[in-house]
């Protein structure tokens, strides 16, 4: 761990005046705070969101440049669409959106919606607008990650016992911070100037439960974000510091205080599984074999 700014804030962010950031998710929680952030200091912000009309709500709360564009991560003809509408450079693409123990289900292609949405859908996006992002890709990952494995017999729950979902969450986060190691890796590999990063919220208040239909596993969550969560403005901290701050490919920012659990972003550490090129490489390749997206190399801005 390292890089320890314990007063990092919103006014830390740099002047990001004709810079275009992308944000997954930005109609609520940490996503809408993160993009409120970035539009205040100049930022255009672009809220890829699923439902337009919610994404519209929320960017008329922020101040400065925005909008809106549609794009369901359950579906990998949505990205497709999303990224083949595309033109013009992306300083930063924010992968934030997600979903924490739904009921069991599936994506339109037939994922696992954990794995599908939280992985595959960000994994898809990312490789098909590498081509046109000059800065970094961010990855908002969770500690949950520490419990994680990655059954690569059984990566969309075809035959595990699925249970609250809880194992499903674990293994899309682990697959977050593996696909940010990877595709360093890559980045370095291709001569490319962009870098990879990682964030995690801490225990913030939003609505991520939302998704939830375990009453217990609410009620408990519920007690958890009343006595020790902060709230989704600082949440957002860690994905702003990792979108700005001059740190290294494939950095993970969080909290630094509470057993990262709140407090200003800091860089920090992160489980043996999540740091293993091996489990990385072999993740990489199983997502470009469901999702039929590849690695752009010979397409990527600033290569040599």
């Amino acid at each position: 761990m390292s890089t320890v700014t314990p007063h990092w804030t919103t006014a830390s962010l740099p002047d990001l005046t004709g810079k275009t950031i992308i944000v997954t998710g930005a109609n609520s929680g940490i996503g809408l705070e993160a993009a409120r952030a970035f539009a205040a200091h100049g930022a255009h912000v672009v809220f890829a969101v699923r439902d337009e009309k919610r994404g519209t709500d929320a960017a008329a709360t922020v101040t400065g440049s925005t909008e809106v564009r549609l794009l369901d991560l359950a579906d990998l003809e949505s990205v497709r669409r999303f990224a083949a509408d595309w033109s013009g450079d992306i300083h930063v693409l924010v992968n934030n959106a997600g979903v924490l123990v739904p009921p069991f289900g599936h994506t339109r292609d037939g994922f696992e919606l954990q794995f599908g949405i939280n992985h595959l859908g960000h994994f898809a996006l990312t490789n098909l607008l590498l081509p046109h992002i000059t800065g970094r890709v961010v990855t908002v990952a969770s500690g949950a990650h520490r419990s994680g494995t990655i059954d690569f017999d059984d990566l969309n729950w075809a035959t595990r016992r699925y249970g609250g979902g809880s194992g499903a969450y674990e293994q899309s986060k682990l697959a977050n911070l593996l696909f940010t190691l990877e595709l360093q890796r890559r980045l370095e590999a291709s001569g490319s100037p962009v870098i990879a990063t990682a964030a995690h919220p801490g225990m913030a208040a939003t609505n991520l439960m939302s998704s939830s239909e375990n009453p217990v596993m609410t009620a408990i969550a519920k007690v958890a974000v009343r006595l020790f969560a902060q709230d989704a403005a600082s949440g957002a901290l860690p994905t702003l510091f990792a979108a700005t701050e001059p740190v290294p490919g494939a950095s993970y920012a969080g909290p630094g205080s509470r057993r990262e659990m709140a407090g200003p972003p800091v860089l920090v550490g992160r489980s043996d599984a999540a740091l293993d090129p091996r489990t990385a490489a072999r993740l990489w390749t199983a997502s470009e074999e469901l999702t039929a997206v590849l690695y752009p190399a010979a397409e990527l801005k600033g290569t040599s």
